[in-house]
């Protein structure tokens, strides 16, 4: 089944195209300016499986945008107390955190997500004026509070609790279907909006 894409395709803030009529796309025409991506995830090492997975998915970004694969290690201090490990493992995101990053939190109570939004998301994120599109996976017990007040936008990918590992394919896999239909609508390609819910 197609979705209509364009149609329904706008930021807050901003008036969807009118309808009905030709299909139109807000980024016909644009230069849409594909920010760098660094995911942050915090684990243990990757199944070798996963790891082939998320080097596959990253050869295939590389052809819209630069990026980079960053897993920091789960209690990074071995703390014996929960909160302390969480802690820890914040901090350890926080540093690899820049001013002008725009930093999207991967969260079991965010903003539920579907595929046309991660398309808005990514298409928008070149125009808030950050340099880098930076996705947080967090380890076994969530996020730290500085991530938590330090993020511009806390989303979920699924209403089921996922493992960081599955997180990060589903997560790897929307980047790259979304980066391939946002860069052929900024050039006026609307056929793929008809192929955008296949595999």
């Amino acid at each position: 089944m197609a979705i209509s894409f364009c149609t329904s395709l706008h930021t807050k803030g901003s008036t969807p195209l009118p309808g009905p009529g030709p299909r139109q796309c807000k980024y016909t025409g644009q230069s849409v300016r594909a920010l760098p991506i660094r995911i942050l995830t915090v684990g243990k090492k990757r199944s070798r499986g996963a790891q082939l997975v998320v080097d596959e998915y990253i050869g295939k970004l590389k052809n819209y945008c630069s990026v980079d694969d960053v897993r920091i290690r789960s209690n990074p201090r071995n703390a014996h107390d929960l909160r302390a490990q969480v802690d820890d493992e914040d901090a350890a995101i926080m540093n690899l955190i820049r001013p002008d990053d725009w930093v999207v939190m991967l969260d079991e109570n965010g903003q539920d997500i579907g595929s046309e939004h991660m398309a808005e998301l990514v298409g928008d994120a070149g125009n808030t004026g950050a340099s880098r599109l930076l996705f947080c996976i967090g380890g076994p017990y969530g996020h730290g509070q500085q991530l938590r007040e330090r993020a511009n936008l806390s989303i979920r990918l699924s209403t089921l609790v996922l493992n960081h590992q599955i997180a990060l394919l589903v997560l790897m896999e929307q980047l790259y279907r979304v980066s391939n239909v946002v860069w052929c609508l900024s050039r006026g390609w609307l056929w793929i909006l008809d192929a955008f819910s296949c595999p």
